[in-house]
């Protein structure tokens, strides 16, 4: 009986700091931050916020990927082909990031203050924390997708992106 109340105390005190932990992470992440441009901000613009989710959640899409391809590469059950295949798309989908990765520092380095880029099979879309975009903007992002891909200006979607 004793070994029995020890493990309970132990778990209900595992449950208490669980708990503790959870409300002090959602104080901090919900505090009040103060001024925007002062650089020892904890909590970011919102614009950061969207583009960081939105890379945060292309990383964990990519993840789950990655995780169904390396069951079906490491399944004894499964064919050669089928591994063949799991392969080449694990492959296809390295290469996807890459060039993401490289089209976002481009697309940046030409003055952006943040981008992400989404290929697919048929286009690539590019969301821009900008109110909206001049001829401009559209020009040197353009011309970048197509110097660097085998995109057609006609496949390439901008999308403006504004916290406001």
């Amino acid at each position: 009986m004793k070994a029995k109340t020890k493990k309970i105390i132990v778990l209900c005190s595992m449950v208490v700091l669980l708990v503790v932990t959870g409300v002090l992470n959602w104080y901090l992440a919900t505090k009040p931050t103060g001024d925007p441009a002062d650089p020892t901000n904890v909590n970011p613009p919102a614009t950061e916020t969207f583009f960081s989710a939105y890379r945060s959640d292309r990383a964990a899409l990519r993840d789950e990927q990655y995780l169904y391809l390396d069951s079906i590469i490491a399944s004894p059950d499964t064919s050669a082909e089928a591994k063949a295949a799991a392969e080449a798309l694990k492959f296809k989908i390295i290469e996807e990031m890459e060039a993401e990765f490289q089209l976002e520092r481009l697309i940046k380095a030409k003055g952006f203050s943040d981008v992400v880029v989404s290929m697919t099979a048929n286009n690539i879309n590019i969301v821009v924390s900008i109110d909206e975009f001049t001829d401009d903007h559209k020009m040197q992002i353009i011309s970048t997708i197509v110097d660097e891909t085998d995109y057609s200006p006609s496949q390439v979607k901008l999308i403006p992106y504004s916290a406001a």
